[in-house]
């Protein structure tokens, strides 16, 4: 049969262990009242912890190992799962890094940005400012600093989002497809820079025709979403020779954040129940959030309690050992003081 793509004739550069297992979760399921729940996980992809960022790097990567390019440049808040994992891929290929993160002041470093910090990755941190501008604008800056010292460097946006990047996920619902007797499903996916999510809409399209994909924000209005994911999509079916005959719906819920990398009540409650109901650990940025989100939409029957659920776990544990004063205040011990 003639594909009507190109995918598997763009190159890549292995960094992720794939395929990652798709796993039932019957008693999370259960408690919130879903005939089938499957957890992908993308958190096991193995690079520097795991994490969907893996899969879109082995784009991108491949195109700075074959470019001639000595340094690698991205950016993003101060426990990005993104940052983390190009500064591992980065080390993996012999390459430099410089980092450009934003957020709020501190005084040790935990999660992520530990990770980065190990890497030796060089860090430029602007406080209290995480908008996207600021860090772009410094990381073009630190690029033209870098060219007038003779470097050539690549720069990666941030999220690691690009038409080219987002073919990880247009691959990965190829990979789901094989693990599933049936594509009616409904694929629920974190939504930041949309990277992720265009990747799985269109690969849901071309893979999964009868697959409903749900996109949660953790950071984004629902209207910003959209429109930057029907960007993404539009250069990812360019970049494969898909012929996209008609507009894709997008589907996003943007109400389960307040301000982004900040802890909810909701997302604290679906990290414990997730990590007591199946042993599987969710982060409070991202994975927390959008679990509390799945869950409302069970509950507002917007969700289909009698289709099975996939949930792509993308990753984020490290981020955990950032917020032990919020996660860690209910512990369950008994010291003994055994005497001499």
């Amino acid at each position: 049969m003639k594909l009507n793509h190109s995918l598997n004739k763009i190159h890549t550069i292995k960094l992720a262990s794939i395929p990652t297992p798709l796993d039932e979760a019957p008693r999370f399921a259960d408690k919130i009242g879903l005939s089938k729940l499957f957890i992908k996980r993308d958190d096991l992809t193995g690079l520097a912890g795991g994490g969907n960022k893996a899969r879109k790097l082995e784009y991108d990567f491949e195109e700075i190992v074959n470019g001639g390019y000595d340094v690698v440049i991205t950016a993003g808040g101060i426990q990005s799962n993104h940052a983390r994992m190009t500064a591992a891929a980065a080390r993996k290929l012999g390459l430099d890094v410089k980092l450009v993160l934003g957020g709020p002041d501190f005084e040790t470093e935990k999660g992520n940005l530990l990770l980065d910090v190990m890497f030796n990755a060089e860090i430029r941190y602007l406080v209290d400012d995480d908008a996207n501008v600021s860090l772009e604008n410094e990381m073009n800056k630190w690029a033209d600093e870098l060219l007038k010292e003779g470097r050539k460097s690549f720069v990666i946006p941030i999220g690691g989002s690009t038409g080219l990047g987002a073919l990880g996920y247009v691959k990965a619902m190829e990979e789901l497809s094989a693990q599933l007797k049936n594509d009616n499903v409904q694929i629920i996916v974190g939504v930041g820079s949309c990277g992720t999510f265009a990747g799985t809409i269109l690969g849901s399209k071309i893979f999964l025709p009868k697959a409903r994909v749900i996109g949660i924000s953790v950071s984004r209005t629902s209207e910003a979403i959209k429109k930057r994911t029907s960007e993404l999509i539009q250069e990812s079916a360019e970049l494969i020779n898909y012929r996209l005959n008609e507009k894709i719906l997008v589907e996003c819920y943007d109400v389960y954040h307040n301000e982004y990398g900040m802890i909810t009540e909701a997302g604290k409650q679906a990290i414990d129940d997730t990590a007591n109901l199946e042993g599987i650990l969710l982060d409070p940025i991202y994975t927390g959030k959008v679990m509390a989100g799945l869950i409302d939409l069970v509950d507002k029957d917007i969700i289909d309690k009698s289709i099975p659920v996939i949930f792509i776990h993308t990753g984020g544990m490290p981020i955990i050992f950032s917020f032990e004063s919020q996660l860690g205040n209910k512990i369950n011990c008994t010291k003994i003081f055994p005497k001499n």
